[in-house]
């Protein structure tokens, strides 16, 4: 069974969200702040959090990026529609995915699952090809394992999606959309703003200079792609 915490300051939130999640057999913890959050990680095995970002005391930025200090968990943020810079300011401290309110609780479930699956899948023992590579990059795909020039690099689920996806691909250009479509498994609504900043996450741990990639390549007006093959 999953766990899956629920962080809004707001209990009806809450409540809406734990029936819908108790619904389809998750098991569900609930806090009202980033810190509660905090403290229920370290001490309770959590497999997805849903994180609203405007909260009293420590709010859903800041603990998303504390979380990630020491956790890949997915992260899926709770927005308000006047939140669209905060969203993107959350998917570069970590977050996985966004919802926005008011939200569709099937949508919910929808990206609850596809961010579960990959979870999942970085520590399955599925049979898939390994040993993907790339200017110092090597991903073990068998033992769910990025290292550069031979130091291991966390990754988020979707951060290592995206690039075994672009690794499995050499010199082939995937646009935002098609990205999106792929990684995330759904339709390619918010690709623009969601992609871009994973990309360039990947970047800051991957690239010697980010802002100069050598590695994650970008081809203007039509997407990305990993260029060089090979250890």
């Amino acid at each position: 069974m999953y766990t899956i915490l629920i962080c809004d300051d707001e209990p009806d939130i809450r409540a809406a969200l734990r029936i819908y999640l108790t619904g389809e057999g998750y098991e569900v913890l609930e806090a009202g702040t980033g810190a509660e959050a905090l403290s229920l990680l370290a001490r309770r095995e959590i497999h997805l959090v849903l994180m609203d970002i405007m909260m009293p005391g420590m709010d859903g930025m800041t603990a998303t990026a504390k979380l990630r200090e020491q956790s890949n968990v997915p992260v899926i943020l709770i927005t308000a529609k006047s939140e669209d810079n905060d969203k993107i300011l959350g998917l570069t401290v970590g977050a996985d995915d966004y919802v926005t309110k008011p939200f569709n609780p099937l949508e919910v479930l929808a990206r609850v699952r596809a961010q579960l699956r990959r979870f999942a899948q970085l520590g399955g023992m599925a049979a898939r090809p390994s040993g993907l590579a790339a200017g110092g990059v090597v991903m073990d795909d068998e033992a769910k394992r990025v290292t550069l020039h031979g130091e291991e690099i966390a990754l988020t689920p979707t951060e290592y999606d995206i690039l075994r996806l672009l690794l499995r691909n050499p010199g082939k250009v995937f646009s935002s959309r098609e990205i999106y479509r792929q990684v995330w498994n759904d339709a390619p609504l918010s690709a623009e703003g969601t992609v871009p900043v994973h990309i360039r996450h990947l970047r800051e741990k991957l690239e010697i200079d980010p802002a100069n990639p050598r590695l994650i390549r970008v081809v203007w007006g039509k997407g990305y792609k990993i260029e060089e093959t090979g250890k």
